[in-house]
């Protein structure tokens, strides 16, 4: 990882601190997208910025903000990168802009992601390195109701465990949420109450689901975990 200069951390905080175009309680900092800025020869600076998703379009509005605030800094030449990789997640909201959504009315999305290391199991293989396709055949004659745990008696070609549906999961927290995550309660930004219900997966934008307190009656925004 190469170490910013003084110059690019100074440019780092002025491009960060141009608001979000569709959150404007949030800075692109807060909200993550940011991801760095380089000084290349005098007076040009390239800035990386990862979209909430694939064709984000308020990645253009980011961009050209991005641009006025570091000419207004006396930056002569900017340009503005899209980088895709790695990909943007809810997890990179930081703490600040967590409270900020709570404070605006928005519940703030789940944690997502462990942090660490990704665990990620192989199945076995062949000789020739193709994949073991008993194993699945095995799994797949072995694989109970969906919602119902079970695991590959041993003696097989492999143990294989299929997880149980969560009951507990929210559908407006959308694919990629792990069951640590689908299983934390929706708190009510206004009341603080666990007791909540889904209204709407989708609420004033596609990032944002609408939902209502059982306890304090109101309705608010929920961001979505991705």
């Amino acid at each position: 990882m190469v170490t910013p200069t003084a110059l690019e951390a100074e440019l780092f905080e002025v491009a960060g601190s141009v608001p979000d175009p569709e959150l404007p309680v949030l800075t692109l900092q807060e909200l993550g997208v940011l991801r760095a800025v380089r000084l290349g020869h005098a007076d040009a600076v390239e800035v990386e910025l990862t979209p909430t998703y694939t064709g984000c379009p308020a990645i253009e509005a980011m961009s050209l903000d991005i641009e006025r605030a570091l000419h207004e800094h006396g930056v002569r030449e900017v340009t503005v990168r899209t980088v895709l990789t790695p990909a943007w997640s809810t997890d990179d909201i930081s703490a600040e802009g967590r409270r900020k959504l709570r404070e605006f009315g928005i519940a703030p999305p789940r944690t997502v992601r462990a942090p660490g290391p990704v665990p990620l199991e192989l199945g076995p293989t062949r000789a020739d390195g193709t994949a073991d396709r008993t194993a699945d055949r095995t799994a797949d004659r072995a694989r109970p109701a969906a919602g119902i745990a079970h695991t590959v008696p041993a003696g097989s070609a492999v143990a294989v465990t299929v997880p149980a549906a969560d009951p507990a999961a929210d559908p407006a927290a959308g694919p990629g949420v792990e069951p640590a995550a689908a299983q934390d309660p929706i708190r009510c930004p206004l009341c603080g109450s666990a007791e909540t219900e889904l209204l709407s997966r989708f609420s004033s934008t596609a990032c944002k689901a609408l939902r209502r307190c059982l306890a304090c009656r109101e309705p608010f925004d929920h961001f979505k975990e991705l």
